[in-house]
């Protein structure tokens, strides 16, 4: 079974930064998709990037395009999200996700395209 295993989160300012890790084990398919994933109290949870493991092509929500940075390791299995010009709106819960099978660019934005998840990382912006 794939389990996925987040870290780096913690209490940061506004305006700062912090980067985030999901190290991704118990997959032999070389054909996936990750993703990170963000879910505040009271809201649903909302995609924040993706990238695929074919190509590394990468996908940004609005919110966090130009702030934000998807990326993996040579291996392919850690995923990394650096995260620039922290706003209190983004305190939430990340988590990363994984699907096996490259996603089409579409799919990639959606909750139900990852079948594997991490328990999640809190990351808080104070103001």
């Amino acid at each position: 079974q794939v389990q996925l295993v987040e870290s780096g989160g913690g209490l940061v300012q506004a305006g700062g930064s912090l980067t985030l890790s999901c190290e991704v084990s118990g997959s032999t398919s070389s054909s996936y998709g990750l993703a990170w994933f963000r879910q505040a109290p009271g809201k649903e949870r909302e995609f924040v990037a993706g990238i695929r493991g074919g190509d590394r092509k990468t996908q940004y929500a609005t919110s966090v395009k130009d702030r934000f940075a998807i990326s993996t390791n040579n291996a392919k299995n850690t995923v990394y999200l650096q995260m620039n010009s922290l706003k209190p709106e983004d305190t939430a819960i990340y988590y990363c996700a994984r699907r096996t099978g490259n996603p089409i660019v579409s799919m990639m934005r959606q909750v139900q395209a990852y079948e594997d998840w991490g328990q999640g990382t809190q990351v808080t912006v104070s103001s």
